[in-house]
């Protein structure tokens, strides 16, 4: 079955930098769209951080992280990553990995992100 799992989180001090991964299995991997969200705490809606193409061409959606957070893929290890620069208190959150089939769309448990002063 399809499963994502996010590894790579951890705490870091402002200015810091973290990479995330999510490693997939039970389907073809490099056929498939994959996107990074987040979700705050305090009942925060969850954020679309960005998504990276089936060819390796990502797009940051989010203005909170364009210029600092990055996202990439490779194919041969069935990995999504994001690379997260000059983070701040405000990235706190669990990062979460999608990709979708058709209407349905399959999540990784999350990691979390802790960035304290």
């Amino acid at each position: 079955q399809v499963q994502l799992v996010e590894s790579g989180g951890g705490s870091v001090q402002p200015g810091g930098s973290l990479r995330l991964s999510c490693a997939a299995s039970g389907f073809t991997f490099r056929n498939f769209e994959m996107a990074w969200y987040r979700q705050a705490p305090g009942g925060k809606e969850r954020e679309l951080i960005g998504y990276v193409t089936k060819s390796g061409i990502s797009f940051a959606t989010a203005d909170s992280v364009r210029g600092r957070f990055s996202i990439s893929r490779d194919n041969e290890k069935n990995t999504m990553y994001l690379h997260m620069a000059r983070l701040k208190p405000d990235d706190t959150a669990v990062y979460s990995c999608k990709t979708r089939f058709g209407f349905d769309n399959y999540w990784g448990l999350g990691t979390q992100v802790t960035v304290y002063s």
